[in-house]
Protein backbone atom coordinates (compact mmCIF):
# COMPACT_ATOMS: atom_id res chain seq x y z
CA UNK A 1 0.00 0.00 0.00
CA UNK A 2 1.35 3.41 -1.00
CA UNK A 3 1.24 6.00 1.77
CA UNK A 4 1.15 9.65 0.74
CA UNK A 5 2.13 11.96 3.57
CA UNK A 6 3.54 15.45 3.94
CA UNK A 7 3.08 18.80 5.64
CA UNK A 8 0.66 21.62 4.88
CA UNK A 9 -0.62 24.86 6.43
CA UNK A 10 -4.31 25.22 7.16
CA UNK A 11 -6.21 28.30 8.33
CA UNK A 12 -8.92 28.42 10.98
CA UNK A 13 -11.23 31.42 11.44
CA UNK A 14 -11.34 32.63 15.04
CA UNK A 15 -13.14 35.96 14.68
CA UNK A 16 -14.93 38.47 12.46
CA UNK A 17 -15.40 42.22 12.40
CA UNK A 18 -15.05 45.45 10.45
CA UNK A 19 -11.73 47.09 9.59
CA UNK A 20 -10.21 49.57 7.18
CA UNK A 21 -8.76 47.44 4.38
CA UNK A 22 -5.38 48.83 3.22
CA UNK A 23 -5.94 47.35 -0.25
CA UNK A 24 -9.58 48.33 -0.82
CA UNK A 25 -9.11 51.72 0.84
CA UNK A 26 -12.39 51.53 2.74
CA UNK A 27 -14.28 49.80 5.52
CA UNK A 28 -14.74 46.09 4.92
CA UNK A 29 -15.60 42.92 6.80
CA UNK A 30 -12.65 40.78 7.86
CA UNK A 31 -11.90 37.31 9.13
CA UNK A 32 -9.27 36.81 11.83
CA UNK A 33 -7.52 33.58 10.86
CA UNK A 34 -4.92 31.45 12.62
CA UNK A 35 -2.53 29.36 10.51
CA UNK A 36 -1.20 26.02 11.77
CA UNK A 37 1.16 23.53 10.18
CA UNK A 38 -0.20 19.97 9.99
CA UNK A 39 1.16 16.55 9.22
CA UNK A 40 -1.02 15.22 6.40
CA UNK A 41 -1.86 11.72 5.31
CA UNK A 42 -3.45 11.28 1.89
CA UNK A 43 -3.62 15.11 1.78
CA UNK A 44 -5.80 15.23 4.91
CA UNK A 45 -4.65 16.99 8.12
CA UNK A 46 -3.96 14.37 10.75
CA UNK A 47 -1.58 15.76 13.41
CA UNK A 48 -1.45 19.47 14.35
CA UNK A 49 2.08 20.85 14.60
CA UNK A 50 3.33 24.38 15.21
CA UNK A 51 1.31 27.56 14.91
CA UNK A 52 2.33 29.40 11.72
CA UNK A 53 0.94 32.85 12.48
CA UNK A 54 -2.22 34.96 12.42
CA UNK A 55 -3.65 37.10 9.65
CA UNK A 56 -6.55 39.41 8.92
CA UNK A 57 -8.28 38.48 5.66
CA UNK A 58 -10.47 41.02 3.85
CA UNK A 59 -13.83 39.48 2.93
CA UNK A 60 -13.96 41.59 -0.24
CA UNK A 61 -10.52 41.50 -1.87
CA UNK A 62 -9.29 38.36 -0.03
CA UNK A 63 -5.91 39.95 0.66
CA UNK A 64 -4.26 39.04 3.95
CA UNK A 65 -2.60 41.44 6.38
CA UNK A 66 -0.86 41.33 9.74
CA UNK A 67 -2.88 41.97 12.88
CA UNK A 68 -1.58 45.55 12.85
CA UNK A 69 -4.20 46.30 10.18
CA UNK A 70 -6.84 46.17 12.92
CA UNK A 71 -5.26 49.23 14.55
CA UNK A 72 -6.26 51.40 11.58
CA UNK A 73 -9.47 53.27 12.40
CA UNK A 74 -12.54 52.64 10.27
CA UNK A 75 -14.29 55.56 8.61
CA UNK A 76 -17.13 55.06 11.07
CA UNK A 77 -14.75 55.35 14.02
CA UNK A 78 -13.18 58.48 12.54
CA UNK A 79 -16.60 60.05 12.03
CA UNK A 80 -17.41 59.46 15.68
CA UNK A 81 -14.05 60.51 17.16
CA UNK A 82 -13.19 63.72 15.33
CA UNK A 83 -16.22 65.83 16.29
CA UNK A 84 -15.83 64.77 19.92
CA UNK A 85 -12.15 65.68 19.85
CA UNK A 86 -12.76 69.11 18.34
CA UNK A 87 -15.52 69.73 20.89
CA UNK A 88 -13.06 68.82 23.66
CA UNK A 89 -10.36 71.09 22.20
CA UNK A 90 -12.82 73.96 21.81
CA UNK A 91 -13.89 73.67 25.45
CA UNK A 92 -10.25 73.67 26.63
CA UNK A 93 -9.53 76.79 24.59
CA UNK A 94 -12.73 78.60 25.62
CA UNK A 95 -12.09 77.80 29.28
CA UNK A 96 -8.63 79.37 28.94
CA UNK A 97 -9.96 82.56 27.35
CA UNK A 98 -13.22 84.44 27.39
CA UNK A 99 -15.74 81.61 27.15
CA UNK A 100 -18.55 84.15 26.84
CA UNK A 101 -17.16 85.88 23.75
CA UNK A 102 -19.67 85.51 20.93
CA UNK A 103 -17.01 85.41 18.22
CA UNK A 104 -15.04 82.64 19.90
CA UNK A 105 -18.16 80.59 20.59
CA UNK A 106 -19.36 80.99 17.01
CA UNK A 107 -15.95 79.87 15.72
CA UNK A 108 -16.05 76.88 18.07
CA UNK A 109 -19.47 75.78 16.78
CA UNK A 110 -18.25 76.16 13.21
CA UNK A 111 -15.13 74.09 13.92
CA UNK A 112 -17.07 71.20 15.48
CA UNK A 113 -19.58 71.24 12.62
CA UNK A 114 -16.65 71.15 10.20
CA UNK A 115 -15.72 67.74 11.61
CA UNK A 116 -19.12 66.25 10.85
CA UNK A 117 -21.39 67.21 13.75
CA UNK A 118 -23.92 69.09 11.60
CA UNK A 119 -26.44 69.45 14.44
CA UNK A 120 -23.95 70.96 16.91
CA UNK A 121 -25.16 74.39 18.02
CA UNK A 122 -24.75 77.06 20.71
CA UNK A 123 -26.83 75.07 23.20
CA UNK A 124 -24.69 71.97 22.66
CA UNK A 125 -21.57 74.09 23.10
CA UNK A 126 -22.88 75.58 26.34
CA UNK A 127 -23.65 72.09 27.65
CA UNK A 128 -20.11 70.99 26.75
CA UNK A 129 -18.61 74.05 28.48
CA UNK A 130 -20.69 73.43 31.61
CA UNK A 131 -19.76 69.75 31.59
CA UNK A 132 -16.09 70.54 30.76
CA UNK A 133 -15.95 67.33 28.64
CA UNK A 134 -14.74 64.50 30.91
CA UNK A 135 -11.52 62.91 29.69
CA UNK A 136 -11.04 65.72 27.15
CA UNK A 137 -7.32 65.08 26.81
CA UNK A 138 -7.85 61.36 26.17
CA UNK A 139 -10.48 62.12 23.52
CA UNK A 140 -8.07 64.44 21.70
CA UNK A 141 -5.27 61.87 21.96
CA UNK A 142 -7.51 59.19 20.44
CA UNK A 143 -8.17 61.45 17.45
CA UNK A 144 -4.50 62.37 17.13
CA UNK A 145 -3.57 58.70 16.88
CA UNK A 146 -5.81 58.41 13.82
CA UNK A 147 -4.65 61.53 11.97
CA UNK A 148 -1.78 62.20 9.60
CA UNK A 149 0.68 64.95 10.52
CA UNK A 150 -1.02 67.37 8.12
CA UNK A 151 -4.42 66.61 9.62
CA UNK A 152 -3.08 67.19 13.14
CA UNK A 153 -1.74 70.57 12.03
CA UNK A 154 -5.13 71.50 10.58
CA UNK A 155 -6.90 70.38 13.76
CA UNK A 156 -4.59 72.51 15.92
CA UNK A 157 -5.01 75.48 13.57
CA UNK A 158 -8.79 75.27 14.06
CA UNK A 159 -8.28 75.44 17.82
CA UNK A 160 -5.96 78.45 17.39
CA UNK A 161 -8.60 80.25 15.31
CA UNK A 162 -11.12 79.74 18.13
CA UNK A 163 -8.70 81.35 20.59
CA UNK A 164 -7.94 84.23 18.20
CA UNK A 165 -11.62 85.05 17.69
CA UNK A 166 -11.66 87.13 20.90
CA UNK A 167 -8.35 88.86 20.21
CA UNK A 168 -4.64 88.18 20.60
CA UNK A 169 -3.63 84.96 22.32
CA UNK A 170 -3.11 85.19 26.06
CA UNK A 171 -0.50 83.15 27.90
CA UNK A 172 -3.24 80.92 29.30
CA UNK A 173 -4.66 80.32 25.82
CA UNK A 174 -1.20 79.46 24.50
CA UNK A 175 -0.80 76.97 27.31
CA UNK A 176 -4.15 75.36 26.41
CA UNK A 177 -3.16 75.19 22.75
CA UNK A 178 0.16 73.57 23.62
CA UNK A 179 -1.77 70.99 25.65
CA UNK A 180 -4.03 70.26 22.66
CA UNK A 181 -0.96 69.94 20.43
CA UNK A 182 0.81 67.54 22.78
CA UNK A 183 -2.27 65.31 22.99
CA UNK A 184 -2.47 65.30 19.21
CA UNK A 185 1.09 63.99 19.15
CA UNK A 186 2.83 67.16 17.92
CA UNK A 187 6.20 68.19 19.35
CA UNK A 188 6.54 71.57 21.12
CA UNK A 189 8.53 72.96 18.17
CA UNK A 190 5.94 71.73 15.68
CA UNK A 191 3.12 73.20 17.76
CA UNK A 192 4.94 76.54 17.99
CA UNK A 193 5.21 76.66 14.19
CA UNK A 194 1.52 75.92 13.62
CA UNK A 195 0.40 78.46 16.23
CA UNK A 196 2.71 81.17 14.88
CA UNK A 197 1.68 80.53 11.27
CA UNK A 198 -2.02 80.65 12.14
CA UNK A 199 -1.52 83.89 14.09
CA UNK A 200 0.30 85.48 11.17
CA UNK A 201 -2.45 84.45 8.73
CA UNK A 202 -5.10 85.95 11.02
CA UNK A 203 -3.31 89.33 11.02
CA UNK A 204 -3.23 89.57 7.22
Amino acid sequence: MLLIFGFAVFFRTVGHGDFHCPHCGGDRRYRHRVARRWFTLFFLPVIPLTKAGEVVECATCRNRFGLGALRLPTAREMEATLPLAMRAAAVLVLAAGDSGDAGARSRAVEAVRGYGAADFDEDALQAAVDERVPDAEEVIAAAGAQLTTEAREWFLAQAVRIALADGALSDVERQALRLVASRLGLTPAHAFGVIATTEAAARE
